[in-house]
């Protein structure tokens, strides 16, 4: 293992069913796309011994820890996204948790809010990230911010590993996280940096 991937996490971020299957509640447009690319992302992090921490979604039944602007999704004898042990907030087919990997539940657009995501990574050595997952305007580049403002460097990217409802707000997005520093490759040129 390269000493600089000692130091490093890979975040995979909401890669749930419903932001990713056609039935979906929250389905995210680009999001069955990437898959692929995600899964290959997660082997080479294991590959060069990168800590995989899966960032996911869990919520109470009833919503009570849902953003307000999201409370309407759950009703009682319905079950909205990501409910904790519901189908829908289950990894997407592909992508197993696997031993030496970290779980990271959150309720919110950032992995950094109200959990102890920094804490973790600190305790473990970890100063660099790359991110993958879904969606790019809300929960990467909330996670993207905090991480920068959190000094975590470098941050990456990876642009065909994350995705939007649109390639247009994805692009966007990308683009203002690369104004702040962001680095931002391809899943290909990530592959063949420092192997």
């Amino acid at each position: 293992m390269a000493e600089k991937w000692k130091h490093t996490a890979l975040l995979v971020i909401d890669m749930q069913n419903d932001f990713i299957l056609d039935d979906g509640l929250m389905r995210v447009n680009g999001g069955k796309a990437i898959v692929p690319n995600v899964v290959k992302a997660v082997e080479i992090a294991r590959q060069r011994g990168i800590l995989v921490v899966w960032v996911v979604r869990e919520h109470d039944y009833l919503g009570r820890d849902v953003e307000l602007f999201r409370r309407h999704l759950y009703t009682p004898g319905k079950e909205g996204p990501t409910t904790k042990g519901a189908s829908g907030a289950e990894l997407v087919d592909g992508l197993v948790i696997k031993e030496g990997d970290y779980k990271l539940v959150k309720t919110r657009f950032s992995a950094f809010f109200a959990t102890h995501l920094h804490s973790f990574l600190q305790s473990n050595g970890v100063n660099s990230l790359v991110v993958v997952g879904v969606q790019t305007p809300n929960c990467i580049r909330q996670t993207v911010f905090d991480a920068v403002a959190h000094n975590y460097q470098p941050v990456t990217v990876i642009v065909d590993a994350t995705a939007a409802a649109t390639p247009d707000i994805h692009d966007a997005n990308i683009f203002d996280m690369r104004n702040i520093g962001v680095a931002t490759p391809t899943l290909q040129e990530w592959c063949e940096t420092n192997v």
